[in-house]
Order: structure tokens, then C-alpha cells, then sequence
């Protein structure tokens, strides 16, 4: 998929990832003045007693719903795709942040919200100041790790990243908001 020149909306960005096939990096923008009813929209959609939304342990019929309502707050998706051509999985990521942070300095963008792994936020801080300093936006682009249930916007990847992965009809859903596929 050829590469779509990115609107010029600063905004924040939400990250996840998904490992079902390739290694997707997804970034869900959310711009400033739409953070309050997205957010509003994410937490409407939490049933009773769920910590969080997460698209692996919803039914068909949840996912569904939950994929309409995230493509009705018109967030920027793009999917940076990492291959076999990197030996490991951190190096996927690690190539997959670097194509993310470029991309969001270009598009002068505030805030990165990762869902956090504690496994990989070491690492992800380490890179993340490189990347940035490289980029001349470590004082434009603030970052952090965050846990899924206390930033629901974080939900708005997981589940495109869910629906990308699977392919078929979950596919279709979600391309009308995804600007963007890069192969890294």
C-alpha cells in the first residue's frame, strides 16, 4: 500500500501492538479537542465489572460494536508492519517506533501514549530518548507508558490492531479509518 501523504493534525497518539502475524506497531490520533468524548465513547462501551476493553476477550458480536464506534470517532490509524526480515521481536518493535516517532515529529504531534509491558518500557524509554533527540522533538513529543485500564483511549489500537491482524471481514471494518500501512 503506497504510503499517503499524513494530514497535518497534531494530535495525541495511542500505540499497541499485535504479534499474531506480522508484528504491528498501530498508532490511533486523537485530536486534542475529541479526547473527552472519545474517551467518554471507550468507557460507555466497558461493561460491568470488565477492567478494560480488550478485543481478544470480547464476543463477535462485542467486536463488532466496539470496531463501528471507534471508526465513528474518525481517529488517524496507521499500521507500521514489521516482517521476518528483523531476527526478533524487539528488533520488529524497536523498527516499528522509530517509523512511529519519525511520522508523529513530521506531523508535530504532543503526546504518545504506549499500553505499557513492563518488559519492554526500559528498553522503549531508552529508545524513545534517542529517537527523539535524533529527531529534534524530545521537547515537542512527550511519552509514556500507560496500562490499558487507566487510558481507555488505548482500547482504540488494540482493537484496530485486533481486526487488522485477523484479515478477512475484521479487515474490511476498520480500513476506512486506517490513512496508512508502513513497512518498516
Amino acid at each position: 500500500m503506497p504510503r499517503r501523504p499524513k494530514p497535518a493534525r497534531s494530535g495525541h497518539v495511542f500505540v499497541d501492538e499485535s504479534k499474531a502475524k506480522d508484528y504491528l506497531l498501530v498508532a490511533a490520533v486523537v485530536l486534542p479537542g475529541q479526547l473527552a468524548d472519545a474517551r467518554r465513547t471507550v468507557r460507555s462501551l466497558v461493561l460491568p465489572r470488565q477492567p478494560r476493553l480488550h478485543m481478544k476477550k470480547e464476543s463477535d458480536a462485542r467486536r463488532k460494536q466496539i470496531l463501528e464506534a471507534f471508526a465513528g470517532l474518525a481517529p488517524a490509524v496507521t499500521i507500521y508492519r514489521a516482517g521476518t526480515t528483523y531476527r526478533t521481536e524487539l528488533e520488529r518493535r524497536a523498527r516499528c517506533l522509530e517509523a512511529l516517532v519519525a511520522d508523529a515529529a513530521e506531523a508535530q504531534h504532543t503526546h504518545l501514549y504506549l499500553e505499557r509491558d513492563e518488559s519492554l518500557v526500559r528498553r522503549d524509554r531508552q529508545q524513545l530518548i534517542e529517537t527523539t533527540r535524533a529527531l529534534g522533538c524530545a521537547d515537542t513529543l512527550a511519552y509514556r507508558h500507560e496500562a490499558a485500564a487507566s487510558e481507555p483511549l488505548l482500547a482504540i489500537p488494540d482493537a484496530f490492531a485486533w481486526a487488522w491482524a485477523k484479515g478477512g471481514d475484521w479487515r474490511r471494518r476498520c480500513a476506512p479509518v486506517v490513512d496508512d500501512v508502513v513497512d518498516v
